[in-house]
């Protein structure tokens, strides 16, 4: 894929007044903050929140649109004299292309600067086959969008990856892909990304990723404090913190699969895999008649089984989902009277299985709970299902590229394709790549 990391020419001419831009890239890379994050977008307001002279306003401004990060938009009321013109950010100025990765599937989108969706595709996949096909097939998806749609750029890559994801603390770093996939430890998969695809990767749990997408997206919009729980073949937490991402020390926040709940880790009661081993137990046995027909009809069950069961009231269903969920609930009380969330969001697959998980979450949070704790909680289903990863890993990168410190080393050159760094990492891989076309 093309890099688009060739300048235009208004670009150049934007480059070629250091008086206005070399000298001033943090007076920029506020007042483009500022813009894009819809904080301030007049003249008068932005020299109100900035603390800028009018002249310097108007200066940056004018840099920024020749760059080619700000256009004109729309007139404000009047209050007495000319109405004010807003300043917009050009999210459609390049993509980000992201993707989460499971252990049987792939999703992949491509997404705006603004972080919203613009493509989403889900398909089937099985990690076991290894890195190099993992790689070669989201590289293929990847291409696919950009050419479907005709897009810009992309900017960054956001991957969402099952298990913890270690920090590394520097911009534009290739970092390792997780220790939980052993058989990938050796592989550069995140390196090998950056050369095929010519831009910046930063990757995030999937259950950050999740969350992230909750927060930005989902039921967790107006809510800063926040946890969101992900039921699948693992259990996991992520975390919002007045209004941001905790990931921990080492980057494993969140591994609440393996809390012990009296004898047992919750993982091995709760997950997915437990309950569908309970489910082809009960059908083998005629404990749950519905089961029972499922195993005879489709020659096994699933979870997905126990939550249709129970919704069509098959008592051993209702009973497994119910004991499932106040377990889960047991291990998010002490979270909640630690933590003291607004909002806990339930995802993942056992999460959609119906309203007896759900109530049985309940049931044991508030129950378990301080009462003050408990007294404006809400816990909720998650509504955004898996496309919640792939706006999580948007917002991730789009977080990255416009922190004040990354942005101040790119903004002057219109791209963070352009950052030194990016470029010296760049250069430094795409040798070391086989499959780097030349």
């Amino acid at each position: 894929m093309e890099q688009a990391a060739a300048l235009s020419e208004r670009q150049r001419r934007a480059l070629g007044r250091p008086r206005t831009i070399e000298a001033g890239q943090a007076s920029l890379s506020l007042v483009l903050n500022l813009i894009r994050e819809g904080r301030a977008t007049t003249r008068h307001e932005l020299e109100r929140s900035s603390e800028l002279g009018r002249a310097v306003i108007a200066d940056r401004i004018a840099a920024l649109m020749d760059l080619g990060l700000l256009r004109e938009g729309e007139l404000g009321p009047a209050t007495g004299g000319r109405a004010p013109r807003h300043m917009r950010f050009r999210a459609d100025a390049g993509s980000i292309l992201v993707s989460a990765i499971d252990q049987s599937s792939i999703a992949v989108g491509v997404a705006d600067l603004s972080g919203r969706l613009l493509f989403e595709h889900h398909e089937a996949a099985d990690l076991a086959e290894g890195p190099e096909a993992i790689l070669g097939r989201l590289a293929m998806l990847f291409a696919w969008m950009m050419e479907e749609g005709d897009r810009p750029a992309p900017w960054g890559i956001g991957l969402a990856m099952p298990g913890a994801v270690e920090k590394t603390g520097v911009p534009f770093a290739a970092v390792p892909v997780m220790s939980s996939l052993q058989s990938w430890s050796s592989y550069p998969f995140v390196e090998r990304l950056i050369t095929r695809l010519g831009a910046p990767v930063w990757v995030r749990s999937g259950v950050q990723s999740m969350t992230m997408g909750e927060f930005k997206a989902g039921a967790g919009q107006p809510a800063p404090d926040m946890i969101y729980v992900k039921l699948g073949r693992s259990i996991s937490a992520g975390l919002i913190s007045e209004g941001r991402l905790h990931r921990g020390a080492e980057g494993a926040t969140g591994m609440i699969g393996h809390t012990r709940i009296g004898d047992a880790i919750l993982e091995a009661v709760a997950g997915a895999d437990a309950l569908s081993h309970q489910a082809r137990t009960a059908a083998k046995s005629g404990e749950s008649r519905y089961l029972t027909q499922a195993l005879e009809r489709q020659g096994d069950v699933s979870v997905v089984d126990v939550g249709h069961g129970a919704q069509l009231g098959d008592i051993f269903c209702v009973e497994l989902l119910t004991r499932c969920g106040r377990m889960v609930g047991e291990a998010l009380a002490p979270l909640a009277n630690m933590l003291n969330p607004s909002l806990i969001v339930i995802g993942g697959v056992v999460a959609e299985t119906g309203d007896s998980l759900l109530a049985g979450i309940r049931e044991a949070v508030y129950r378990l709970s301080h009462p003050l704790v408990t007294r404006d909680l809400r816990i909720v289903r998650s509504q955004m299902g898996a496309s919640s990863g792939l706006v999580g890993a948007a917002q991730v990168v789009i977080e990255e590229l416009f922190s004040p410190t990354l942005l101040q080393g790119w903004i002057t050159q219109g791209s963070p394709l352009r950052h030194p760094d990016f470029l010296a990492l760049h250069a430094r891989l795409a040798p070391t790549d086989p499959g780097q076309q030349p």
